[in-house]
Order: C-alpha cells, then structure tokens, then sequence
C-alpha cells in the first residue's frame, strides 16, 4: 500500500530519488521494474510493472475508433516507459514526461495505493486549494462517508 506525500527535488539531469521507506515495495513486486507514464490531469504515474500490466491491457482493449478511449490510449499507453531504480534508489524521468507534467525541479510524490503520482510542486498546491476550498465535492456513491 503506498501512501503518504513527500517534496523531491530532480537532479540535473532529471532523476529523482524515491523515498527509502518506498524502495522495496516499489520494487519488489516486479523484480524492480517500473513504469512511469502520462495522466490525463497533467501528472505522471509511477507503478511497479506487475500492478501497470493489469491497466495497460485494460487500457488496450478500448476502442481505437472511439476519441475519448483514443486520448487515454494516447496518454497512458503511449507515455509508458519501463524503468528500474538505479544503484542509489533514482529514476531518471525522461525529458518527455517531464515536460508533459511541468515538472523542472520540485515535485510531490504522493502515494495512492497501488501507485504514485509525480506532481510538478506548484501544480500540487493548486490541486490542494481545489480540495480545501470545496470546490471538489465528495465522488458519487460516497455522500454517507465520514472520517
């Protein structure tokens, strides 16, 4: 399960350092392949490949006549890169899904349970005041939910 927030800073030539406390679980249940890839909402996902498998073939199966299934296919098929953390726990983020995202040298890598997302800092804050100010009501289905 991964969860949790953390600031990272990109190096100069676009790495970024997975928290320690995340290094094994990304890894491990893939023999430490990953997968970064393009979310419509202008972030980046970072899966270990054995959970991004299950999605990408979903994701395969929508009709390529179709223009929304089209964009997704597009954006999470077509972004897709495998990686594998370096010797001292870094992923280099290419220079396309970098510029994809806005992302330059600050980010949030913001656990979502079977994955993360990498947003460029700014772009986080902005999603933070979105949620804080209610403009985001809660998701159908969840009106009884209480914490």
């Amino acid at each position: 399960m991964f969860q949790g927030a953390s600031e990272l800073s990109l190096d100069v030539k676009g790495r970024m350092s997975v928290p320690v406390k995340h290094r094994d679980g990304l890894s491990a249940p893939s023999a430490g392949k990953l997968v970064l890839t393009a979310h419509p909402e202008g972030c980046l996902l970072m899966y270990p490949l054995s959970h991004w498998e299950p999605i990408r073939d979903r994701v395969m199966t929508f009709p390529s006549l179709d223009r929304t299934a089209s964009v997704w296919k597009r954006l999470l098929v077509g972004f897709a890169e495998e990686h594998v953390l370096d010797g001292n726990g870094r992923v280099l983020i290419s220079p396309e899904l970098r510029k994809f995202a806005g992302i330059e040298k600050l980010v949030m890598f913001v656990g979502q349970g079977t994955h993360f997302e990498i947003w460029n800092a700014t772009a986080w804050e902005a999603q933070l005041k979105s949620l804080t100010s209610g403009a985001t009501g809660l998701p159908p289905g969840t009106e009884n939910f209480s914490l």
